[in-house]
C-alpha cells in the first residue's frame, strides 16, 4: 500500500501517530474499568499503559495484511489527546479492513469520534483502496451502534452471549460498509466538517 503523510487535520482534530509523551493522556481513558471491555491490551496500572502505548506507537502504516494504523485524536484548540482510531488491514485479496476506536468518556457525545472515523474511512477507501470496512460493537454500547448507523454502516451480524467478560455474557454486533456506499454517504449534508491529508 502507498505511503501516507501525517498528521491528518479535520475541522476540530489533528490525527497523528502516538508519541512517548502521550502516556498520561492515554492512561486517562485506556485504563478505566469501563474501557477494558473494548481494548485489546488490558491496562490496570501505568506500567500496563506504557506497554499499550509502546504497541500503539508501532501502528504507523499499512504495508501488509495484519498491519494496523492507529492515530491519536488530538483536539486542535488545546492539543488534548482525547482518544484514538485504528484501521486494521485484515485481507489483501478481498480488500478487507476493520475500524476500531476508543474515546475518553469526558469527550464523548460531542461528535469527535464521528469526525475521526469519517477521516479514517476516507483513508481506507481513497488512499489505501480497501473495498470493505467492518466494525464491531458491544451490544449494549448504544452510542457506538448509533454512530455506525449514522455513518451508513449496515448491521451484518448480532452474536448473542458469544463470550464471557467479567462473569457476564457479552453480545457483539458487527457492522460494515463498502467503498461505493461510503462515497454516497459522504454526500449527505449531515457531515459538518471537512478534512485533508497534510
Amino acid at each position: 500500500m502507498s505511503s501516507l503523510t501525517l498528521p491528518i487535520e479535520t475541522e476540530r482534530l489533528v490525527l497523528r501517530t502516538f508519541e512517548r509523551g502521550d502516556v498520561e493522556s492515554l492512561s486517562a481513558y485506556h485504563s478505566l474499568p469501563s474501557m477494558q471491555r473494548y481494548v485489546f491490551t488490558k491496562t490496570r496500572d501505568k506500567r500496563d499503559v506504557a506497554g499499550a502505548l509502546s504497541i500503539l506507537r508501532h501502528h504507523v502504516s499499512l504495508q501488509r495484511p495484519g498491519d494496523t494504523l492507529t492515530l491519536a485524536m488530538v483536539r486542535r484548540g488545546d492539543h488534548a489527546l482525547i482518544g484514538h482510531v485504528s484501521l486494521h488491514w485484515s485481507d489483501a485479496t478481498a480488500g478487507q479492513g476493520e475500524i476500531r476506536f476508543l474515546i475518553n468518556p469526558t469527550f464523548a457525545g460531542q461528535g469527535f469520534t464521528r469526525e475521526a472515523v469519517s477521516a479514517m474511512f476516507d483513508l481506507a477507501f481513497d488512499h489505501f483502496h480497501i473495498h470493505r470496512v467492518s466494525a464491531r460493537s458491544d451490544g449494549r454500547n448504544h452510542h457506538s451502534i448509533k454512530l455506525m448507523q449514522e455513518l451508513g454502516m449496515r448491521l451484518e451480524a448480532h452474536y448473542r452471549e458469544h463470550a464471557l467478560f467479567q462473569g457476564e455474557w457479552d453480545e457483539e454486533m458487527q457492522f460494515a460498509i463498502l467503498d461505493r456506499e461510503w462515497q454516497r454517504s459522504t454526500k449527505v449534508q449531515d457531515f459538518p466538517f471537512r478534512h485533508r491529508v497534510a
